[in-house]
């Protein structure tokens, strides 16, 4: 029986993580800050991840084979997780995300070597500990996170997800942004110009997390459905499912200003062949898309 740690993880693809590591037999223990119990069969562990006192104090005595760390958002929480774990984990797995590439504006499908963590400049001066801070600066924060586990030699992996689509338990939002705006006959607001992106289904994306604890490579992987979907591609889906015409959608194109959740003036693109050449096979999005998004809307939206 192998002793998992998931830091964070309570809800969407975590607690689908969760329920694969149990049904294999893991002993699958959660820290979070207790404001939500974990899934049934795993044990909870309450501290603040930002408090390393707290956190030494909750893992007391506690050694684990894999780690996987969903809620790394910051050069300063990745340097408290790794002085933490170091000698009590065989294996780290952080959460990473596509946004670490948003400099690496490419056509092309952009592969891991695009972006060495181990060249990326750690700044743990600036306002780290402020939550507006992190989420304006998404991307950065998780580069610099990586960076932090990419030096020496601590086992750590960063899986670099795609965009995430499906789920009734979806709590973004995103796909109810263009069912309001379709039912209404508004026009969804486009990026100029409109670029494709990679998703990956939030199932495929749990399963992909459980393969990855199962494995002994190390640092950064991309995790992606094959088939990189533009902006129009979803409003057409989310029209379909709310029973409208994928045709009629109206479309605003915008150069300067806020446009619709997925629509990217970049290209977001992610080449998955390391994960495949290691044995992990990634669906395509044609497979789920229209699945996916009448999931999501239509428990979410009352359809």
């Amino acid at each position: 029986m192998r002793e998992v740690l998931v830091i964070g993880g309570n809800r969407y693809f975590g607690k689908r993580l969760i329920a694969r590591l149990i049904a294999a037999g893991d002993r699958v223990t959660v820290l979070n800050r207790g404001s939500a119990p974990p899934p049934p069969g795993a044990v909870q562990l309450i501290a603040d991840r930002d408090d390393e006192a707290a956190l030494v104090a909750a893992l007391d005595g506690r050694t684990f084979d894999v780690v996987v760390d969903q809620v790394c958002y910051t050069p300063r929480q990745a340097a408290i997780a790794r002085r933490v774990l170091t000698g009590r984990t065989a294996r780290y797995v952080m959460t990473s995300t596509v946004e670490v590439y948003e400099y690496e504006d490419s056509a092309e499908p952009v592969p891991e070597g695009a972006l060495d963590p181990r060249t990326v400049i750690v700044t743990p001066q600036l306002p780290w500990e402020e939550p507006e801070f992190v989420t304006q600066h998404y991307g950065e924060g998780k580069r610099q996170a990586e960076a932090v586990f990419a030096r020496g030699d601590f086992p750590y992996v960063s899986v670099r997800v795609a965009h995430v689509l499906g789920g009734a338990d979806d709590f973004t939002g995103r796909l109810a942004h263009y069912a309001d705006r379709i039912r209404a006959g508004e026009p969804v607001a486009v990026a100029v110009p409109d670029r494709p992106a990679t998703y990956i289904q939030v199932d495929e994306i749990a399963a992909f997390l459980f393969w990855t604890t199962r494995q002994d490579f190390t640092g950064p992987v991309n995790a992606a459905s094959h088939g990189p979907l533009m902006c129009e591609d979803i409003a057409g889906a989310v029209a379909d499912a709310v029973g409208g015409d994928r045709h009629a959608v109206r479309y605003r194109a915008v150069e300067v200003g806020a446009v619709s959740p997925f629509s990217f003036a970049r290209s977001y693109g992610m080449d998955t062949s390391r994960a495949e050449s290691l044995g992990f096979a990634f669906s395509h999005t044609g497979e789920w898309l229209t699945d996916a998004v009448a999931e999501t809307l239509g428990t979410d939206r009352g359809l």
